[in-house]
């Protein structure tokens, strides 16, 4: 039987701030597998790794992130002392160290990260296989399938999984997504016979974690990623 994937949710979240370098490198630390961070494109164009929609929750600053230029959100701090990194600077730090799952959050956000993964392909530190894009956006994945379909796709669903199953067939993705809420060790098997990789989020306790691990999950995305 293959190792389940220990999957660093947005780095290392339950141990230092959410999609910072320094929660990225606490996650490496612990040896994922990967790590699962958000992305959204800021008002100057660039891919920033942020969860919300706004900085209110996270940041000392507040308002929408699309509407700030990258020079407005690197003044902010994340918990007083951190940074909101950009998608290259995360790809630069994890190169050759474990995989990524950059799930795009906001809108507009499949174009650019399409080309920051190409780009990171074409220069050879990344293969496509060390990389799947997820999103709750159908528009977003189905922009990332008509632009690259060397990209894997991984359909995120908190509702229902034959859904996510017949959206995947239509966009060739590579795994379901599926929240902890509605996974089944049936739900399993069936995607894995249609021939998806499953990785269940956010796993955050440790009957949970032997739950899935019996279940024969794919991967696991935990905030405690040393648990797994």
């Amino acid at each position: 039987m293959e190792l389940i994937q220990k999957i660093g949710h947005r780095g290392a979240k339950g141990h230092l701030a959410e999609n910072t370098l320094e929660s990225i490198a606490k996650a490496l630390e612990f040896g994922v597998d990967s790590v699962e961070i958000d992305v959204h494109r800021c008002l100057s164009g660039e891919l920033v790794v942020i969860h919300d929609f706004t900085l209110d929750r996270t940041t000392n600053g507040s308002g929408d992130v699309d509407q700030k230029s990258l020079s407005e959100l690197k003044s902010f701090l994340v918990e007083e002392k951190y940074r909101i990194p950009l998608l290259t600077e995360v790809l630069d730090l994890i190169v050759g160290k474990c995989k990524i799952n950059i799930e795009l959050k906001g809108s507009n956000t499949a174009t650019a990260t399409c080309e920051i993964i190409k780009a990171s392909v074409d220069n050879g530190n990344w293969k496509y296989s060390d990389v799947i894009v997820s999103s709750f956006q159908q528009k977003e994945l189905l922009r990332v399938f008509e632009i690259n379909p060397e990209v894997p796709i991984g359909i995120l669903s908190k509702a229902s999984i034959s859904e996510a199953i017949e959206l995947g067939i239509k966009l060739k993705a590579k795994a379901i997504h599926p929240s902890i809420g509605i996974i089944s060790r049936s739900k399993v098997l069936e995607c894995q016979e249609k021939g998806f990789d499953v990785n269940v989020w956010t796993v955050n306790e440790h009957k949970a974690i032997s739950r899935m691990k019996k279940f024969g999950v794919t991967g696991i995305i935990s905030d405690y990623p040393d648990w797994l």
